[in-house]
């Protein structure tokens, strides 16, 4: 959770105690039966506050990891289908929202006729792949079938340009591979051996289940043609790079590139409007995948795009193909057990799971707002915001080790922050989608191809700054560089982030570090490249740049030496940015909370003081465990820390963590003071 455009946010919270007595407040919101008292917050606070929960807490069958945001996201996601399930059973006008939402799910929730079709509904679709006659056929499918994400070598969208935020431009990424990263097909420890087996035999069983002859043939060679992909694919530390990934290029550079590659014929398909310029985020990678296109035979690129459409589609096919799916990227790769009930994978698919939009997430937003929603909600999250900002502008006054010129440019961007708070102001039009309750692969075609569009219709046109990048019933949040915008969808405004009953400092322990978070991000290694427009310019001094370099330097370190499993180490270049965020956004609100406090000391609560609360309040939103095989995956590809982490790394910087509990040396989250990092 918690990603860069994505990473969690958003804060209601009565900034006044109202009179009420404290210990009220507290004890409605604040489960201590979570707590482990065998363990002492000196020596870890994530299993202090957490420790009782973990022990008696199995993760659901259908899940690969569980805490406080899965939580919320169930929540969400019972509430939703009560919503849609409503839809489906009633008659509405054909072409409206109400219409399709309903249908959209009945068509998936029809499994009898799901399995009687079997794999008929993408006959066409291997049939023209089988059409390809030529290399030339072939890059022209690469581009015509973006438009579906079915998948291809070649990743390619359209978003703002990171050095002139005012327009958009297309991109193109390194892509193709079905792993979830580079090294589990370049690594030979034991769990990166048995995926690629499990990749190859999932190939194979596909194979089977479509009637295609020579699965086992062909399942080999595909993985090797993956491996050949991955092998010149960039590692997440070098994608985090903003710098690295902008490359701007004519189409005569981008030809001179890759001389064999006719990008003309590839664009063209791609239903985008011409631009003069297009951004090759990842050039050494279309270097090397030229070489790859070249010397790999077309029969072989054919069956790899038969099976790339086969994978994008098994999980709405008939039974075989969903349980071979789901055996591959759960069973094996996230070590999930159980597929999650039918009902869930259908509300997932129409209203978005995560960061994902769904195919009419923000349909279902309006009617999930109305519900679930307090207006007065928005005004109260906008207030903490505002005590939040006001908190890091004085905290950019006392940085010892920034120069004046630029914390100017630094408070600057800050006064520039947009928020978002709740849901969008400017729902999206689904005008263009057609849905039938009997047609679920259409469906889905339909929605991407929308959903494509949608994108591709920016190039040349101003850019939207009313645009979420995700719906109000997602428990989640994120800061976007390009509109230096921070933004907290309605879903995650609810306890352990918020409560009206709990005490002041929990949720400014909670919903407030993570307001804190989103605006630290930026300020982080990456975001605090882009300035207060959105655009990525340098407007650092040199020495600045510097020492802000060597205090990063050390938080590399410090979460480097994190060991979730036995040989797995946290990466702490993958991770950085999101622990910059967990850590000056803890630090700048608890600022914010002795502001808003004064010089008032609320009495203890529970025998609690305001600063214990605060920092029980964030240690409990980080309730989490992970099953082994999900560890291993996100120790890979994700750049946040493991919960654990989250809530004990931040902390150990803290000077008011330390006084807060009086933390002694020789206590296990101890630090000497001149070894304590403080960045924001």
């Amino acid at each position: 959770m918690l990603s860069k455009i994505g990473t969690i946010g958003l804060i209601l919270l009565g900034l006044i105690l109202l009179g009420l007595p404290a210990i009220s407040w507290a004890q409605k919101d604040l489960d201590s039966s979570t707590f482990d008292r065998n363990v002492r917050p000196q020596d870890d606070l994530f299993l202090h506050v957490n420790g009782t929960w973990l022990k008696n807490t199995p993760i659901p069958a259908d899940k690969s990891n569980y805490g406080s945001f899965t939580k919320l996201a169930d929540q969400s996601q019972k509430q939703i289908r009560s919503l849609i399930e409503d839809l489906a059973s009633s008659t509405h006008p054909k072409g409206s929202d109400a219409q399709k939402v309903g249908d959209f799910y009945k068509s998936f929730m029809d499994e009898e006729r799901i399995n009687e079709l079997g794999m008929k509904p993408i006959q066409a679709d291997l049939e023209k792949i089988e059409g390809l006659k030529s290399k030339d056929d072939l890059v022209r499918y690469f581009g015509e079938i973006v438009q579906s994400g079915s998948g291809s070598p070649i990743g390619f969208f359209v978003m703002q340009d990171a050095k002139d935020s005012s327009r958009y431009m297309t991109h193109l990424i390194q892509s193709g591979t079905s792993l979830p990263d580079r090294d589990y097909y370049l690594k030979d420890d034991e769990k990166s051996k048995n995926a690629r087996a499990a990749l190859q035999r999932y190939i194979q069983k596909l194979y089977s289940l479509a009637g295609l002859p020579d699965g086992e043939k062909w399942a080999e060679q595909i993985v090797d043609l993956e491996t050949q992909l991955a092998e010149n694919q960039w590692e997440r530390t070098q994608l985090r790079d903003a710098e690295k990934r902008y490359n701007k290029k004519t189409m005569a550079e981008l030809a001179e590139m890759t001389p064999s590659f006719d990008w003309q014929a590839f664009l063209s398909q791609t239903g985008a409007k011409e631009m003069p310029d297009i951004n090759v985020m990842t050039p050494s990678y279309f270097e090397g995948f030229e070489k790859i296109f070249n010397e790999t035979p077309l029969s072989t690129w054919v069956q790899y795009q038969k099976f790339k459409t086969l994978d994008a589609y098994a999980p709405y096919l008939s039974q075989p193909f969903v349980d071979a799916h789901f055996d591959l990227y759960q069973k094996e790769i996230a070590g999930v057990p159980e597929q999650q009930p039918r009902w869930k994978r259908g509300v997932n698919l129409v209203a978005g799971a995560g960061t994902g939009f769904g195919a009419l997430g923000d349909a279902v937003g309006k009617l999930y707002v109305a519900e679930h929603f307090k207006p007065e909600a928005k005004a109260k999250m906008d207030q903490l915001v505002q005590n939040l900002l006001k908190a890091f502008d004085q905290s950019i006054d006392d940085l010892t080790w920034m120069t004046d010129a630029t914390k100017t440019r630094a408070k600057e961007k800050l006064s520039k922050i947009n928020t978002k708070i709740g849901y969008t102001d400017k729902w999206r039009d689904y005008s263009k989608l057609d849905v039938a309750p009997d047609d679920l692969l259409g469906n889905i075609q339909s929605s991407e191809q929308t959903e494509y569009y949608r994108m591709v219709d920016k190039l040349g046109k101003p850019v939207d700054r009313q645009e979420w990048g995700m719906t109000p019933q997602t428990v989640n949040a994120y800061y976007n560089p390009a509109l230096n915008e921070i933004v907290f969808p309605a879903a995650i405004l609810q306890s352990p982030f918020f409560s009206s009953d709990a005490e002041m400092a929990l949720n400014y322990g909670g919903i407030g570090a993570v307001i804190g978070h989103e605006i630290s991000h930026a300020f982080d290694d990456q975001g605090s490249r882009f300035d207060g427009d959105g655009n990525m310019i340098n407007w650092w001094t040199d020495d600045d740049r510097t020492a802000f370099k060597d205090l990063t330097t050390q938080l590399i370190a410090q979460y480097g030496d994190y060991e979730p499993l036995p040989g797995k180490m946290v990466n702490g270049q993958l991770t950085l940015g999101e622990n910059i965020a967990d850590l000056s956004g803890l630090a700048i609100s608890h600022k914010a909370l002795r502001m808003a406090l004064g010089d008032q000391e609320p009495e203890k609560v529970a025998g609690w003081t305001a600063d214990q609360l605060f920092f029980v309040g964030w240690s409990r939103v980080w309730a989490r465990k992970y099953r082994d095989a999900e560890m291993v995956k996100r120790l890979l590809t994700d750049s946040h820390s493991p919960s654990q982490y989250r809530a004990n790394g931040p902390v150990t910087n803290i000077d008011a963590f330390y006084e807060a509990f009086d933390l002694k040396e020789g206590d296990q989250l101890f630090k000497p003071t001149a070894e304590r990092i403080k960045i924001w």
